[in-house]
């Protein structure tokens, strides 16, 4: 059976909230199994409510690798097969230059890259032996170009994008697609707590519509929204331009 078609089994991580929750929303509203990946329950409580039958929820901290093997034992005692896995969970800390906390770096890296690695041992066996699998991860739009305070983040989701490009050429001969995702500004818990403007914002719901069409054609790569991407292509092609427009400037 293809897997673009519904009824597919999805595991989906950094579900409770936000991007994720707006995914498990969209694939069981159009017919799906999903499996649900997240610290916490958060607001899966009430979606369990909804869909007893065709909603799992298995917890799991993407940054303890400690859990690897029973997460993994946990999906295979309620599936056989993984149609799509959606490697979601992130999170995001900005960096002071003048006040700088190093050990910020780690902590997004272990949930942004090495949280990818750890769901990537979990996922990638039974993605393996289903026909036509699929693996997507979200990485961001912030790898186009650099921002001020995002060195921690955007360094790690440029790791989570080389890792995924790469994977690619390796699961080619096991049948199984890879596509990477590089969302804009999504209004969610975690983009509420800055204080910046965010052109082009959108809803979680509106993201989620996107990226399962994306996901459906299974593109290499797929950034949005568009308007965002133009701006950052602009960026990439006068860096100089950008950084006397973006640099921080002195303030005392």
């Amino acid at each position: 059976m293809s897997q673009d078609k519904p009824n597919k089994k999805i595991w989906i991580t950094g579900a409770s909230s936000g991007l994720g929750l707006a995914l498990a929303k969209h694939y069981l509203l159009t017919g799906n199994r999903v499996i649900a990946s997240a610290r916490s329950e958060g607001e899966l409580n009430q979606l369990a409510k909804l869909y007893p039958d065709e909603l799992s929820f298995v917890k799991f901290d993407v940054t303890d690798n400690t859990q690897i093997e029973s997460v993994a034992n946990e999906i295979e005692q309620l599936t056989d097969q993984l149609d799509l896995a959606i490697l979601n969970a992130g999170t995001c800390e900005y960096f002071d230059v003048d006040a700088p906390d190093w050990s910020l770096f780690e902590r997004v890296n272990q949930v942004n890259y090495l949280g990818v690695v750890n769901s990537l041992q979990v996922c990638l066996p039974i993605l393996k032996r289903t026909p036509n699998s699929h693996l997507v991860g979200v990485s961001s739009q912030a790898v186009q170009a650099p921002f001020i305070r995002s060195e921690a983040y955007g360094a790690s989701k440029a790791a989570v994008r080389y890792l995924l490009h790469s994977l690619r050429l390796d699961l080619a001969p096991d049948d199984v697609s890879v596509s990477c995702i590089l969302p804009g500004f999504v209004d969610t818990p975690l983009t509420q707590r800055n204080d910046f403007d965010m052109p082009f914002i959108m809803s979680p719901e509106q993201a989620a519509h996107r990226i399962a069409n994306a996901v459906e054609k299974r593109v290499f790569e797929y950034a949005f929204p568009k308007r965002l991407t133009a701006l950052l292509a602009l960026a990439r092609l006068a860096p100089s331009g950008w950084f006397k427009f973006n640099a921080r400037k002195r303030t005392s």
